[in-house]
C-alpha cells in the first residue's frame, strides 16, 4: 500500500503538464503502486485493466444522472450550475442505470443499427476524399486534426440526421460552445436553447414527414409496444448528435499521430491496406481517445481489494489499461498484428459504445486515405512540441502539422 504522501504525489502528477503531454509513465506507477488509489479529493482512479473491466460490468457502479449530480456537487459546489444544465438535456440511455437503461438502448438499437451504419460507407468516404482534396489544394504544412479529423464527424453527423446544408455552420458553432462547457455556463446555457429549440423544429418535422434519416427512424421506433416520449426522443437526439464528435477526432488525430511515430507500422498498413481495421482498433488500445469513464459507487463496492464508499465517484482508466502489461504484452508499442477486441477503448458492459462502429467507420476511412493518398507523410514538428488539450476525460492534440508528397489513387476517383 503507498504512503499518503505518495497517493497526494500521484493527484499532483495528473494536474501537471508533463501528465498533460504524456499520461502514461504515470499510469504505469499506478498500477505498480497503487492500482486503486483514492486522491486526496475523493475521488478513485482504477487503472488495471481486469479491475476496469470488471468494473464496467458491475451494475453497483452507476451511471445514473442524479445519483452522479449529487456526487459531483457534494465536492464542488461551482458543479451546480452545471448540474443544472446537464439535467435540462433529460434522461438518455448514457445517463440511466437498468432498467430504464436496458428500455432506451433497445429502442435506438432500432434505428442505430450496423446495417445503417455500413450504408453510410460510400458517403463517409466521399467526404473524406472532399476534405482530403482540400487538404492538399491547400497546400503545406497541414494540419491534419483541422483539415479532417475535426470535420468528418461533424460532416456526417449532420448527414446522418439530414441536417440541411443551410444550418450546418450553426450546429457547427453549437459543438464549439458545447465544447466549452465548463468554462462559460452562461455561454452553454444559449446553446443548449438554441440546440433543444432546433432541434424540437427538426422532430416536429421528421414526426410529420418521416424520411431516410436517423431522426425519422426515431421517431418510428418500437419495441414491444413502447416508443420513445416526445422529451426522451429530444433528449436522445441531442446526446447522439454531441456524443461521436469529440471522441471520432480524438481516435483520427491520436491514431494517425501513432503511425507516424511508428512509421514500421505505418509502412506495414501501406503495404496492407486490409490491415486498417486492426490499426484503428489498436490505436484505441495504444492511446485510446477516451482516457476515463465516471461512475458512482451506489452503495460500497469492492474494487481490486479496496472498498469503495457508497457515493464516491469512481474514475475507470480506460487508458491505463490499454496499456496493462497483464492484459497487452509490450503494451507501449503499436502493433498492428496484435490480436483486436481485447482493449476497453469503447467501453464494456451494458453501457459498451453505442456509437463505436460509426467512430470505427470514420477512423477507418479517413486514416486509410490518408496513408494512401500522401505518401512520405510525416510530422512538420518535433513530437515533443505537440501540445494536447488539458482534459482528464478526453485526449486531444491541439493541432497534428504534416508534410508529405502527393499522390493519387484511383480507387479514390471511382
Amino acid at each position: 500500500m503507498s504512503t499518503v504522501t505518495e497517493l497526494d504525489g500521484f493527484a499532483a502528477e495528473m494536474l501537471s503538464d508533463a501528465f498533460r503531454l504524456d499520461p502514461y509513465p504515470t499510469y504505469a506507477r499506478m498500477r505498480a503502486e497503487c492500482p486503486v488509489y483514492r486522491a486526496p479529493h475523493g475521488v478513485w482512479y482504477v487503472t488495471r485493466h481486469a479491475d476496469v473491466e470488471q468494473a464496467l460490468g458491475d451494475p453497483r457502479l452507476s451511471n445514473d444522472r442524479d445519483r452522479m449530480t449529487g456526487a459531483l456537487v457534494a465536492r464542488d459546489g461551482r458543479m451546480r450550475e452545471l448540474s443544472r444544465l446537464t439535467s435540462r438535456l433529460g434522461r438518455v440511455m448514457s445517463n440511466t442505470d437498468p432498467p430504464d437503461h436496458a428500455r432506451l438502448r433497445s429502442l435506438v438499437n432500432k434505428a442505430f443499427t450496423a446495417r445503417r451504419i455500413e450504408e453510410l460507407r460510400a458517403r463517409v468516404q466521399t467526404v473524406v476524399t472532399r476534405l482530403v482534396d482540400a487538404a492538399v489544394a491547400a497546400g503545406q504544412p497541414t494540419d491534419l486534426l483541422t483539415a479532417v479529423a475535426s470535420p468528418l464527424p461533424h460532416t456526417v453527423v449532420c448527414e446522418l440526421f439530414a441536417i440541411p446544408e443551410a444550418d450546418r455552420d450553426h450546429v457547427k458553432e453549437w459543438f464549439r460552445g458545447l465544447g466549452r462547457i465548463s468554462e462559460d455556463i452562461e455561454r452553454a446555457v444559449q446553446v443548449v436553447d438554441a440546440f433543444e429549440e432546433y432541434l424540437t423544429g427538426l422532430v416536429h418535422e421528421r414526426r410529420a414527414t418521416p424520411g431516410d434519416d436517423l431522426i425519422s427512424a426515431l421517431v418510428t421506433a418500437q419495441a414491444r409496444g413502447d416508443r420513445l416520449t416526445d422529451h426522451e426522443l429530444l433528449s436522445t437526439c441531442f446526446m447522439l448528435i454531441t456524443a461521436g464528435d469529440e471522441t471520432t477526432t480524438n481516435l483520427i488525430g491520436n491514431g494517425l499521430l501513432a503511425l507516424l511515430r511508428h512509421p514500421d507500422q505505418l509502412a506495414r498498413l501501406r503495404a496492407d491496406p486490409a490491415l486498417i481495421r486492426q490499426a484503428v482498433d489498436e490505436a484505441v488500445r495504444y492511446d485510446s481517445p477516451t482516457q476515463a469513464i465516471v461512475r458512482v459507487a451506489a452503495e460500497d463496492v469492492g474494487i481490486g481489494g479496496h472498498t469503495v464508499p457508497a457515493g464516491d465517484l469512481v474514475y475507470l482508466v480506460l487508458a491505463s489499461a490499454g496499456r496493462d502489461p497483464e492484459a497487452h504484452p509490450d503494451p507501449d508499442r503499436l502493433d498492428l498484428s496484435r490480436p483486436p477486441g481485447r482493449h476497453l477503448g469503447f467501453g464494456h458492459g451494458p453501457h459498451f459504445c453505442l456509437g463505436a462502429s460509426l467512430a470505427r467507420l470514420e477512423a477507418e476511412l479517413a486514416i486509410g486515405t490518408l496513408v494512401r493518398r500522401l505518401p512520405h507523410l510525416r510530422l512538420a514538428v518535433d513530437p515533443g512540441r505537440l501540445d494536447w488539450r488539458p482534459n482528464p476525460l478526453q485526449r486531444r492534440l491541439t493541432a497534428l502539422p504534416v508534410t508529405y508528397t502527393t499522390g493519387t489513387d484511383p480507387l479514390e476517383r471511382t
